[in-house]
């Protein structure tokens, strides 16, 4: 086995679809609630999870979260982009790197995540993204280093459920032409055919807080139901009221198949 199938074998350890919290929002937002002291609130996260995202100057104050035999994968986001920089109303969605794949590895990432947004309305903004993503997962190839490519439409937030769809549709197949070994992005109607369309594995990113956390559950067993190979949830999780119970029910749902609705009830969820 080769170093990039060997982690990527750890990430679906059993063939288990995977479980990812996501823990890098404050690259893009700042503190957010339920993320203030990300250090200790990543202490609460279960082993069961299999990796933790994080931006690439937290995973050295994390690395109590990966330092024990059967700890999650530390996942590191190489590439900054504005895109999601809700709260400043950017609409032009620029990439550029963060961190070098080597500087990564020698923090401790086993994974790496670099994010592609196309459409922006520009064709040279297009292209400079399609680089920066070249470059980057060029560079984690090389250390076999497994390429999460994140495909997330430019203001995705205002798009009706058919046009997300198209994107989601035309974008997952243009980040795995171009070199993503699996893809994480958002849940769509037609996510069948978005999961048919690709030859990588999908995970379906959780997007928003949902006001109920059964809801959250329920958007998770619908997008593995419909050829997704796990999620990656981040405020669903970190905000949730008790984020180590809701991460064993989302693996209850997401690994075993279970239902959402008696899942939640099991473990007291709303």
């Amino acid at each position: 086995m080769t170093g990039k199938e060997i982690r990527l074998s750890k990430l679906f350890s059993g063939g288990e679809n995977a479980v990812v919290v996501a823990a890098d929002h404050g690259e893009f937002d700042g503190p957010l609630p339920g993320m203030i002291n990300l250090p200790e609130v990543l202490k609460a996260v279960p082993s069961q999870v299999d990796g933790v995202l994080l931006s690439p100057g937290m995973l050295p104050h994390c690395g109590h979260v990966f330092s024990y035999k059967g700890a999650p994968l530390p996942i590191v986001r190489l590439n900054w982009n504005s895109v999601y920089c809700f709260h400043w109303g950017y609409k032009e969605a620029v990439s550029v790197p963060a961190l070098r794949a080597a500087e990564a590895v020698a923090h401790g990432a086993e994974i790496v995540l670099v994010s592609l947004t196309l459409k922006t309305g520009s064709e040279a903004t297009d292209a400079r993204n399609v680089e920066v993503f070249c470059e980057l997962a060029e560079e984690a190839q090389h250390l076999g280093l497994p390429v999460i490519g994140e495909f997330f439409p430019p203001q995705a937030e205002e798009l009706d459920p058919e046009q997300l769809q198209e994107q989601v549709y035309t974008g997952c197949r243009i980040i795995s032409e171009l070199g993503a070994d699996l893809i994480k992005t958002f849940h769509t109607p037609e996510f069948t055919r978005v999961a048919e369309a690709v030859p990588v594995p999908i995970l379906a990113l959780g997007a928003s807080k949902r006001p109920k956390e059964s809801q959250a559950l329920e958007l998770a067993r619908q997008a593995i139901d419909d050829g997704a190979r796990g999620v990656v949830f981040g405020r669903n999780v970190l905000q949730a009221k008790d984020p180590a119970r809701f991460v064993l029910a989302l693996c209850d749902v997401v690994k075993r198949g279970a239902d959402p609705r008696e899942t939640a009830a099991k473990y007291e969820l709303e």
